[in-house]
């Protein structure tokens, strides 16, 4: 390709919208144009790497025998009421001109069910993985990081059915084999997480996380074991607290806080540290008011809250609400005297903790000296709070959690019968008798996977594509268009590799030289053929993206010796699984 035919609006200055490397750089490259919040145009250097990414996917995807269909963007509400989805956040929604509802697929779990439900009804008709390459929409109140979190978006979905639990965790790990396999061949050092399942729902679920200082995920590992898992997922053993005793300590009292309702404005105006306060969080699980306690430095966790009640959603009560239940504003709940209809449930943490302060249900006031069994009933002992970094391993005794960023590339699900018992996909076993069908479903983000190359790699200079999905391997850079010898000796090199398979941007535009080598080192072509005052001597010199350092290659010798190097960079990112 031509640069002088191709469009390759690059930036010379830093977007200032753009907070990530990776957005910041593939806007200056001319990858990616920004349309709305959330909502990005892939240009056409943009579009060259998302297709090498979807052809990644689906080699090793058909490698496993997964087979590819197509479904709709537009999905009718009636199948997301049929699970009960058809109320989440996220969805955009819209009607036609028969005031039919419809949303717009963030996700296509009841649709792919519908199919199936339909047209398989025999074990003899699994295993199966069906999958797609679709845009997706999700309404996300803050999109980030340019097309790590958009509204819309390119998605890889693959979903299996199967007739038990075991030939369902075979078709995982096959899947999860899959996924490594992908990711090492786009050049994306992964870690593999567990996580919690969200809107998605069922049972086991990992992620594959990319760690970047940018990452919006939060990501604990173990130092000894190697345990990970998001922060949302990541378990905290009961550190089995032995109560203090409360003799001795003075009865609860009551004392002014005027407009403290932060746990930092309450510790400031008490004079005391957020480790003795209480946090009183009230929450609604499947509808349901409950109290949440955690210490005043620690985050609830609301995932962690909504499984030890076994329910289906969790939220948190308007301010309304909050005061009809404790007759005060938001920030001075406690669970002294809350209804005793309404649960309690408390973090581990505090079963060692007593004296310590609550909200008073009232404004402006705050008790201290609190104890529980003693100023309010023992509460329900739980895992609640979010991990952090220095907290215990959940899985082995000696192992200590350290905190990394990731961003998120992949996620894999066990869905189990979550939706097929909902939907009715049941299938006839070999004794005749039906049972719902086994199911899982495995996402990777496409377009984020161009964000996360970008992200890991880059330099000062702009990006350094692997090979395997760079836009071009080769960048050839003509440095003086007007001098004869230089522009005959780069069209012929260009007609060759073109004849040799070669993907090459031939640079003959009308250019600074500076101007060219500033292009290329931002667009990040992994290979870089400058044809200058060395065709004086019959050669060329070509150097590496990554590797400023040039090698003179006699010009008769240069698609050759390209071929050799772009063969030996593409053995770089083969599979080692």
């Amino acid at each position: 390709m031509r640069a002088t035919r191709y469009f390759l609006p690059t930036l010379r200055e830093v977007p200032a919208e753009a907070e990530l490397a990776s957005h910041r750089l593939l806007l200056r490259g001319g990858f990616i144009r920004k349309l709305a919040a959330g909502v990005y145009i892939y240009l056409p250097l943009g579009w060259r790497v998302i297709r090498k990414i979807e052809q990644i996917v689906r080699e090793e995807t058909d490698r496993i025998g997964g087979v590819e269909l197509f479904m709709p963007a537009l999905v009718p509400q009636e199948l997301l009421d049929e699970t009960g989805r058809s109320g989440l956040e996220i969805l955009f929604r819209l009607k036609d001109r028969h005031q039919r509802p419809f949303t717009l697929g963030f996700t296509h779990e009841e649709v792919i069910t519908d199919i199936v439900r339909h047209t398989v009804s025999s074990y003899r008709q699994m295993p199966l993985v069906l999958y797609q390459i679709q845009t997706k929409f999700r309404d996300e109140p803050r999109p980030r990081g340019g097309v790590i979190r958009a509204r819309e978006f390119l998605m890889y979905d693959a979903y299996s059915f199967d007739t038990d639990y075991d030939a369902l965790e075979r078709t995982y790990q096959a899947i999860r084999v899959a996924y490594v396999r992908m990711f090492q061949r786009m050049g994306l050092p992964t870690i593999i997480v567990e996580a919690e399942a969200g809107a998605i729902g069922g049972g086991s679920n990992e992620e594959f996380m990319i760690v970047a200082e940018g990452g919006e995920d939060k990501v604990l590992q173990c130092d000894t074991c190697g345990y990970g898992a998001n922060a949302e997922k990541c378990e905290l053993p009961d550190p089995q607290l032995t109560p203090p005793p409360v003799e001795g300590i003075p009865p609860a009292e009551k004392v002014a806080t005027p407009n403290a309702r932060t746990v930092e404005e309450v510790t400031a105006f008490l004079n005391t540290t957020a480790d003795r306060l209480v946090k009183t969080l009230l929450m609604r699980v499947d509808g349901k008011p409950v109290a949440a306690l955690v210490r005043g430095d620690r985050e609830l966790n609301l995932y962690k809250l909504q499984h030890a009640l076994d329910g289906e959603s969790v939220e948190m009560m308007d301010a309304e609400s909050i005061r009809q239940i404790t007759n005060a504003p938001v920030g001075f709940a406690g669970p002294v005297g809350l209804p005793p209809d309404i649960p309690i449930l408390a973090d581990y943490e505090l079963r060692g903790l007593q004296d310590f302060i609550t909200g008073a249900n009232e404004a402006d006031a705050h008790l201290i000296h609190v104890c529980w069994g003693r100023d309010f009933p023992e509460p329900r002992w739980a895992d609640l709070r979010v991990a952090e970094a220095g907290d215990k391993c959940p899985r082995c005794p000696n192992g200590t959690l350290r905190e990394v960023r990731g961003i998120e590339v992949g996620h894999i699900f066990q869905l189990g019968v979550k939706y097929s018992e909902a939907m009715g996909a049941l299938y006839t076993d070999a004794e005749g008798n039906q049972k719902p069908i086994i199911m899982g479903c495995y996402g990777l983000g496409v377009s984020r996977c161009l964000a996360a190359v970008a992200e890991v790699h880059h330099d000062a200079d702009g990006i350094c594509f692997p090979i395997t999905v760079a836009p071009f391997e080769v960048v050839l850079i003509l440095v003086n268009p007007e001098d004869t010898s230089q522009r005959e000796v780069a069209e012929r090199l260009y007609a060759e590799m073109l004849q040799a398979g070669i993907e090459v941007l031939y640079d003959d535009r009308d250019e600074r030289s500076g101007v060219k080598f500033k292009d290329a080192d931002l667009i990040g072509i992994p290979i870089q053929v400058v044809v200058g005052r060395a065709v004086q001597e019959g050669a060329v010199e070509v150097r590496l993206r990554t590797d400023k350092t040039p090698h003179r290659v006699a010009a008769e010798q240069a698609v050759a010796h390209l071929q050799a190097l772009i063969a030996e960079l593409k053995r770089q990112y083969e599979p080692t699984v």
